[in-house]
């Protein structure tokens, strides 16, 4: 029999204790790691043209139906007043105390037809809702290839650089017509029909193109033959799990499902398996402090009080108070060379830091401090190759926001957790320098506009 997510806290005690302890892994893509190495692999979107294979690693819900718009409505914060068929949107939804559940990407394919593409947390929540709800809409869940048995239902790749609008040219063998960020189009390769959504990563022009994944391994080889002469440079799961470094896209914050009304009835429905594990140097037994607003990372510009949807009225009190802002926090280099060299001297060392991602967990938050005080919490964490620096991802007090601010990352777990990626070690201080998110000038300035 399965174990829902209440039952194992109740075994164990509380979420926060459950999650520190859980042997789930930070997300896994289960494609090739490298084709050539990640630092190459990472210079391709700056330099020339990347291609990424994502059909593996995340979950797709295609929702249809004449209520299908009406529940994505009811549970997102974004408009949909707007909304039509050929256009896609970063999907948001919060619980009923306006802290974040998740975000994915949602494709309008056809009337009263949509797919829903990311992590599980928020497609989850919403595959909740329209079961518990009284809805007229069906849905198909697509896992990733780690939980699905057989092929995926889509093959997805993207293309990321400045000479993807050349290669996408001369695979199709004509003009690409003018397309707006996020919005759709159809394209023929190889005499196949593939559609495209107009995409960017890191600030560089993008396409991400779909279709059934029997056609998937000729688009792929006609896109590979076209790219010969483009530097077209195949990316493999280490350089893109740290793409979002760039784009400052925080993949994975703590989904807010342990309070709230009507997250009971969510956590005995969930799985735990599918309850993610949470690591970090943030040891607080409210769980509420591992949470995070759409507006602490960045997401405040896709929130819209033009309809009700869950989580409404607090939102909007969050509004009226933020006091947190997404930044990007430039590790110190020689205290992340201090922590690396610990390893290979006697004495417990720093924790491991992996390259070119370094969380240990699905859910990574570290305490920020100033002065010893805390003034936020770090995500994501890795090597830019493209600035040749170790950053994270941040929300922090908006007071401290400001670029060239000085603070300090704990880096490790005080005590040391039982997931498998821990090891015995120790805490240290890490000096860091806020900067801008996106870190990248040229990300900052593109993003949506390339």
């Amino acid at each position: 029999m399965t174990e829902s997510l209440a039952a194992a806290i109740e075994r164990v005690g509380s979420a926060v204790q459950l999650l520190r302890n859980a042997p789930a892994l930070p997300t896994v893509f289960p494609v090739t790691p490298e084709f050539s190495n990640w630092r190459s692999e990472q210079q391709s979107w700056r330099s020339s043209v990347a291609l990424l294979d994502q059909s593996h690693h995340m979950t797709d819900l295609f929702l249809t139906g004449p209520d299908a718009l009406k529940l994505l409505s009811d549970v997102g914060v974004n408009s949909f007043a707007n909304f039509q068929v050929d256009n896609a949107k970063q999907f948001i939804a919060v619980n009923s105390d306006g802290y974040l559940i998740g975000d994915a990407i949602l494709f309008y394919l056809a009337e009263e037809s949509f797919d829903l593409v990311g992590h599980p947390m928020v497609i989850d929540w919403v595959q909740f809702h329209l079961e518990t709800g009284d809805y007229d809409a069906t849905f198909e869940r697509d896992g990733n290839s780690i939980v699905r048995a057989g092929d995926p239902k889509l093959y997805r790749y993207e293309l990321q650089g400045p000479n993807a609008l050349a290669l996408m040219e001369k695979v199709t063998g004509a003009p690409v017509p003018p397309t707006k960020f996020f919005h759709m189009a159809t394209f023929t390769i190889d005499g196949l029909t593939v559609r495209s959504l107009r995409h960017g990563m890191a600030g560089q022009p993008g396409f991400e193109l779909f279709g059934p994944w029997a056609e998937g391994e000729r688009v792929r080889s006609a896109l590979i033959a076209a790219g010969a002469d483009l530097d077209l440079v195949l990316v493999g799961s280490k350089a893109y799990s740290s793409a979002n470094l760039e784009s400052a896209w925080v993949p994975s914050p703590l989904p807010a499902i342990f309070t709230g009304e009507g997250s009971d009835a969510y956590r005995e429905w969930l799985p735990v398996a599918r309850a993610g594990s949470l690591a970090g140097s943030l040891h607080s037994d409210d769980i509420t402090d591992y949470y995070v607003t759409p507006y602490d990372i960045g997401y405040g510009r896709s929130v819209a009080f033009d309809h009700d949807f869950i989580g409404r009225e607090a939102l909007e009190r969050h509004a009226a108070a933020q006091d947190r802002t997404k930044v990007t926090l430039v590790w110190n280099a020689d205290d992340v060379a201090s922590a690396i060299e610990s390893l290979m001297q006697p004495g417990l060392p720093a924790k491991y830091i992996d390259f070119p991602k370094a969380r240990y967990g699905l859910y990574q938050v570290d305490r920020v401090l100033i002065d010893g005080a805390d003034v936020g919490i770090s995500h994501d964490a890795g090597y830019i190759t493209n600035e040749q620096a170790f950053v994270s991802l941040a929300s922090i007090a908006t007071a401290h926001a400001a670029p060239g601010t000085a603070v300090e990352v704990i880096w490790g777990e005080e005590p040391n957790s039982n997931k498998p990626a821990v090891e015995r070690h120790r805490q240290v201080r890490i000096r860091a320098t806020v900067e801008p998110a996106p870190y990248s000038r040229f990300a900052r300035e593109n993003y949506r506009t390339t």
